[in-house]
């Protein structure tokens, strides 16, 4: 995992660093999504201190078990989980304490596990598979945990969707925010989580 990419100067205003946080609230973010949909780089590439991750290479033996359709291109899957840590003044001062779930479904059993106390999520979509998408907006749904939903258009894909026709897809209900994402662009990865915080905020006030 190369390190994150320095913030650009435009964010500034927005983030804080963390050795002047006290008194912040700690707020526990889930992100989720499908095999491959960029959870892991959406985390290194936000996160204030050098992520934790737990990746390993693909093998033989996960061959007809995870679907490479699509991200033929991909050598390692997360197994555990991701953390990485990020501090704002806006909306509120606040750390988020972001919690990046394994993508297969074998290791389902483990989202509940990080799931708890978090106070919203983040459903990563990737547009090139859409149909990935549907296991973790089942999950937030089921469990009424507040969420966004975040595009990540991948380079190369078929098809860049429009906001609508994702949200037509997925049968995703008209109060879910949706936002265009590039997970290896800091600032767009700000847009996501501040468009959740203000979410999970509205919805449990």
């Amino acid at each position: 995992m190369t390190s994150p990419s320095p913030e650009p100067p435009s964010l500034e205003p927005a983030l804080q660093h963390p050795d002047d946080a006290g008194g912040r609230l700690a707020l526990k973010i889930l992100i989720a999504g499908g095999f491959g949909a960029g959870k892991t780089t959406l985390v290194g590439a936000i996160s204030e201190i050098p992520p934790l991750t737990t990746e390993e290479r693909l093998t033989t033996a996960g061959e007809g078990i995870d679907s490479l359709t699509g991200v033929e291109r991909k050598t390692t899957t997360t197994v555990s989980l991701d953390f990485g840590r990020r501090t704002f003044t806006r909306p509120l001062p606040m750390t988020l304490l972001l919690f990046g779930t394994p993508g297969q479904d074998r290791f389902g059993f483990l989202w509940d596990e990080l799931a708890f106390g978090a106070v919203g999520g983040v459903v990563l979509v990737d547009t090139r598979r859409l149909e990935h998408a549907f296991g973790a907006l089942d999950f937030f749904e089921e469990r009424d945990v507040p969420f966004v939903v975040a595009a990540n258009q991948f380079d190369g894909a078929a098809h860049c969707y429009a906001a609508d026709e994702i949200r037509n897809a997925l049968d995703i209900d008209t109060a879910v925010p949706m936002v265009d994402c590039d997970a290896r662009d800091p600032s767009s990865v700000v847009t996501v989580l501040t468009s959740l915080v203000r979410h999970a905020l509205a919805t449990r006030t």
